[in-house]
């Protein structure tokens, strides 16, 4: 589990193809290894990777072809920057939510424009994902813990302050950018629990009967 409070900006340095599969070698820039041994998590752009070797400033990890199919590592390439983050311990400090490193889909930049001294992103999530982001909720963006400010169908924005904006690779993000998104975990829990029997059956999703049948509504 991780918080998405960036810890540094890594560098996947090679990429090796196996058999449909492949590894990754990444160069963790600031990133503290000191206390990481091999088979810990590390989250790469908000994806959850165990590190099978590791090096004073480096770790290799092996990418499935279910990580592959679902997040943007699919399209990784030697040199690409990434978010970083160590999972987290009985001592972190709670600065984000809760973040399982499993992303949900990929999202898109749509819109990049100053605020203050910050700057304002505008996401467009995948349809299917759209039921899940609240307005003054949480999202994870490439592994970072951000407060959802408005939502309109699939899009929504958030603000970047000028800290995240350096210490993460979001700084870089134009029009355009592709995102690795994760959802809150709450709210795919509550989908489950509230569709019950039918979740078990494959039937449907949450309608307004099953709001009334579940107290919902007076």
């Amino acid at each position: 589990m991780f918080t998405g409070i960036i810890l540094a900006i890594g560098k996947i340095t090679a990429i090796e193809h196996r058999a449909g599969d492949c590894r990754l070698k990444i160069n963790t820039g600031k990133l503290p290894l000191t206390d990481v041994a091999p088979g810990d998590s590390i989250a790469v752009n908000g994806v959850c990777l165990t590190a099978v070797e590791l090096g004073a400033d480096y770790f290799y990890a092996d990418v499935s072809n279910e990580t592959l199919s679902r997040t943007l590592l699919n399209t990784a390439t030697a040199g690409m920057p990434v978010n970083l983050e160590l999972a987290l311990t009985p001592s972190t400090r709670m600065g984000g939510h809760i973040v399982s490193g499993h992303v949900d889909g990929i999202g898109k930049v749509i819109e990049k424009k100053p605020d203050g001294r910050s700057f304002r992103f505008k996401f467009k999530a995948p349809d299917n994902l759209a039921k899940y982001i609240a307005e003054k909720g949480s999202i994870c963006i490439n592994g970072i813990s951000l407060t959802v400010n408005e939502i309109n169908g699939a899009e929504f924005s958030v603000n970047i302050v000028p800290h995240t904006l350096k210490e993460t690779t979001l700084g870089d993000a134009v029009a355009g950018t592709q995102v690795n998104l994760e959802v809150d975990l709450l709210a795919r829990y509550i989908e489950r629990l509230m569709l019950g029997e039918a979740a078990a059956k494959n039937h449907g999703a949450i309608t307004e009967e099953l709001l009334q049948k579940s107290g919902f509504f007076g």
